[in-house]
């Protein structure tokens, strides 16, 4: 069954309705051609359920915005979609490619500040890595019918690799099902070199206005947190409200060390009360240790970042250190799972919290 505009409704209900599913779902492939937004391509995806998103297949099969019910679910900056050309890999370059959107992979190999690894490569390594401006290849974007269910899937592969180095490949799955509110993130990982190589990956995901507001709750049961600039542990009191926008820009960035349910799965919520209207995300901690949370308040670049990995957003040696570091041996897989929804009314957010 779909539930749709407050009923269910079977797959022969729905087909007596419309001429065309695509009245109610489905994804398009489009060119962007203009300015540097040129090379990052585009695949609009709708759901009848108000959920609306944008995949950048040339920028790693990106979600680039979100909207639900025409509300945005996350920041976008002045950047706007950067195509991979226009990479500029030297020091905090990444930034000026940085559109915000609901998710920038960030890895394959490091995540965080420009930095140089003694132990590795030995050349600095620039902020958060090469992944998001990497081309996807063998993208297929498509909607159909699987049993009772309508599912809109985009699928494509991404390579990191360098001669004499670092082969890594990227195999990304999106989907979201018609009538749910929800997109979900299958990644798989594959070290095709015959080196080990460090395994540095996380979802940089960036919530900004409505849902992001003064007085938004993040909801995390977490172990331990810690702030990033002396490691010191801190409580919710410190991280949980988000403040209006600031006079002065600031950054505050804090690492925490989910706790799983039952299942093994780590739920993490961000709420606006007012608007009752959230976010969440859920994925396994055997795949996701850690939940970077990166909070920004300046007037115009009002945003937050909620941002599971296997490892901090603090670079090498913070990892290493911490024990968080991760290599990937040769002929290994690696895979994550990534679920992101939103949260509408009163009794989901409830519920969240229920978990949580």
């Amino acid at each position: 069954m779909t539930t749709l505009f407050g009923r269910d409704y079977t797959r022969r209900e729905l087909l007596d309705l419309v001429g065309d599913m695509s009245q109610l779902a489905g994804a398009r492939k489009a060119e962007l051609v203009e300015g540097i937004e040129r090379g990052s391509d585009l695949i609009e995806v709708f759901n009848a359920s108000g959920l609306c998103f944008s995949v950048l297949p040339g920028r790693a099969l990106d979600i680039a915005s979100a909207h639900y019910k025409g509300m945005s679910l996350c920041f976008r900056s002045s950047t706007g979609d950067v195509g991979p050309a226009f990479y500029e890999p030297q020091g905090n370059g990444w930034l000026r490619g940085f559109y915000g959107g609901l998710t920038v992979t960030c890895g394959m190999t490091f995540t965080g500040h420009p930095e140089v690894d003694p132990e590795e490569e030995n050349e600095e390594l620039g902020l958060h890595g090469r992944l998001a401006f990497l081309p996807a290849k063998n993208v297929v974007a498509n909607a159909g019918w699987e049993g009772e269910q309508y599912v809109v899937r985009m699928h494509g592969t991404v390579r990191e690799a360098v001669v004499f180095g670092t082969n890594l490949e990227l195999t990304r799955e999106i989907s979201t099902v018609l009538g749910e509110k929800s997109v979900r993130i299958h990644d798989r990982i594959e070290n095709l070199s015959v080196d080990p190589s460090p395994l540095m990956f996380v979802y940089h995901c960036n919530p900004g206005f409505p849902v992001l507001d003064s007085g938004t709750r993040l909801l995390i049961n977490s172990e331990k947190t810690t702030e990033w600039l002396e490691d010191r542990e801190v409580g919710p009191d410190v991280y949980a409200v988000a403040r209006p926008p600031q006079e002065e820009a600031h950054d505050d960035v804090f690492v925490h060390r989910p706790v799983a349910d039952a299942d093994g799965n780590v739920h993490v919520g961000l709420v606006n009360d007012r608007l009752a209207l959230g976010l969440y995300w859920k994925f396994p901690i055997a795949e996701i240790p850690l939940v970077n949370h990166w909070q920004h308040f300046h007037r115009g670049t009002y945003v937050t970042g909620v941002e599971p990995g296997n490892v901090s957003m603090l670079g090498r040696a913070w990892n290493r250190r911490e024990g968080y570091l991760n290599y990937i041996q040769p002929g290994e897989v690696r895979e994550f799972h990534l679920e992101i929804g939103v949260l509408d009314g009163a009794d989901e957010i409830g519920a969240l919290e229920g978990k949580i």
